[in-house]
């Protein structure tokens, strides 16, 4: 992907302009291949709990995960590659957003999660997962992307706000770490989970957080390829926090002594991802504009 220092000035009407994706069928035909085995994945674990082999805490946060992969982000992929295929950019944005949420649940689906009948269906959703955003993202044309939007772009709060959230996810996570790496006991982090590691730090201090800070950086530059990636990484974080609000009442619910789910997260994680649909609400609304 080319990185781009464009700040777009064009005043010509959005059908005169080029299409946001060059030539080729490929990201449609694997999103749409996404959505039916991330649909069955997802739907299995709801629908038979009695396949999960992890502790009952867990198995709950599994659940509570998998509901939302069913109920929000099956259908919210679908919808945005449906609009993307009439040419919307706004929808452009929400299907790249999207298929990095469900690549972070398929992660956790597959190295959160005991061994179960369900694995190949689990490790299909992550390779199909990985190959749809390779693909897609080879084929964005972000010269024709950067026409799309809008020079009032507040994308200086925007790209702020993402390196706010980035600086306090990352501290979150080395408050609980530091102090577990230090001491004798480094599984006591791990206490109630089950796992031999936690996924979630691992993807989000290897993968996630960097590229959002490198994003957000390129974005207070008014790079475009910066723009596309901070407002993907808000759509995913949007849903991610949902996610973790349903999958925290699961998790109480299937363990009330579980110290790794906590029904105070439920409305906690809800306010999240309402504030973060804010900027991302602010930057959707700057995009397929010409001025």
């Amino acid at each position: 992907m080319t990185t781009l220092d464009l700040e777009p000035t064009s005043t010509r009407t959005l059908q005169d302009m080029p299409p946001m994706q060059r030539p080729g069928r490929g990201p449609y035909i694997l999103s749409a291949a996404l959505v039916a085995v991330a649909a069955a994945a997802a739907g299995l674990t709801v629908a038979y709990p009695s396949l999960l082999t992890g502790v009952s805490g867990a198995n709950g946060n599994l659940r509570g995960t998998a509901v939302v992969v069913l109920a929000i982000g099956v259908p919210v992929l679908t919808a945005s590659i449906v609009r993307s295929a009439r040419g919307s950019a706004r929808a452009f944005v929400v299907w790249l957003g999207t298929l990095g949420y469900l690549l972070y649940q398929a992660v956790l689906l597959c190295f959160a999660t005991p061994l179960n009948n369900l694995f190949l269906f689990y490790v299909t959703y992550l390779s199909l997962s990985v190959w749809s955003i390779v693909v897609l993202l080879r084929q964005t044309d972000l010269a024709a992307f950067g026409l799309r939007l809008s020079p009032r772009v507040p994308i200086r709060y925007i790209a702020g706000y993402a390196l706010v959230v980035m600086v306090l996810n990352t501290a979150a996570w080395m408050a609980g770490i530091l102090p577990a790496v230090l001491s004798s006991n480094p599984r006591a982090v791990l206490t109630d989970t089950g796992l031999l590691t936690n996924p979630v730090y691992i993807q989000d201090l290897a993968i996630w957080l960097p590229l959002l800070a490198t994003a957000a950086v390129a974005a207070w530059r008014h790079q475009v390829w910066g723009q596309l990636i901070t407002a993907a990484m808000l759509t995913l974080f949007v849903l991610e926090s949902l996610s973790i609000s349903v999958d925290q009442w699961f998790g109480s619910h299937a363990d009330p002594t579980s110290s790794s789910s906590s029904m105070a997260m439920v409305p906690a994680f809800a306010a999240i991802a309402s504030t973060t649909a804010v900027p991302l609400g602010l930057f959707l609304r700057h995009v397929d504009k010409t001025s």
